[in-house]
C-alpha cells in the first residue's frame, strides 16, 4: 500500500543511531546517506528519516503514528529496550492491547525529534 514513509529530525546523528538500533531489533538493517537513513527497499516500502529538504525545522505530526510489525513479543520488548537505549521516550510500555477478537502485543516510543512509533505483533502468547 505504500511505497514510502520520511520522517524529519533535527539531529540526524541521535535520530539514525535511534533507528539502526529500533529497525536493528526488527531484523532490518539501514543505509546512510549522508544526513538521511533508510530502512527497507523500493519493492517492499521503505522508511527514511533526514533533514527537511526545505530547511525549515523538522516537527512531530500531532495525532500520527508510524506502526512498524514485529515477528514476535520478544522482538516488541527488544524494539522498545533499543530504542530507549538510543534517545527515545517511552510513550506506552510493552503490553497486551487486544482489540475485540484480534489478539496484539504492542508498544510507543517517541524518536528524538518527537515522532510516534509503534511496534505490534499478533503472535501473541496467552
Amino acid at each position: 500500500m505504500f511505497t514510502h514513509l520520511v520522517v524529519g529530525t533535527n539531529d540526524p546523528e541521535a535520530s539514525c543511531a535511534f533507528y539502526d538500533a529500533t529497525f536493528g531489533a526488527l531484523g532490518i538493517v539501514g543505509n546512510r546517506m549522508g544526513e538521511r537513513a533508510y530502512y527497507g527497499d523500493y519493492a517492499n516500502g521503505f522508511f527514511s528519516v533526514g533533514p527537511p529538504r526545505d530547511g525549515k525545522p523538522a516537527t512531530f505530526a500531532n495525532g500520527g503514528t508510524i506502526g512498524l510489525g514485529a515477528k514476535n513479543q520478544a522482538e516488541v520488548d527488544a524494539w522498545h529496550a533499543a530504542g530507549l537505549a538510543h534517545g527515545g521516550t517511552c510513550d506506552g510500555p510493552p503490553g497486551r492491547r487486544d482489540m475485540a477478537e484480534n489478539k496484539l502485543y504492542g508498544a510507543y516510543l517517541r524518536d528524538p525529534t518527537g515522532n510516534k512509533l509503534c511496534a505490534f505483533t499478533t503472535n501473541v502468547e496467552d
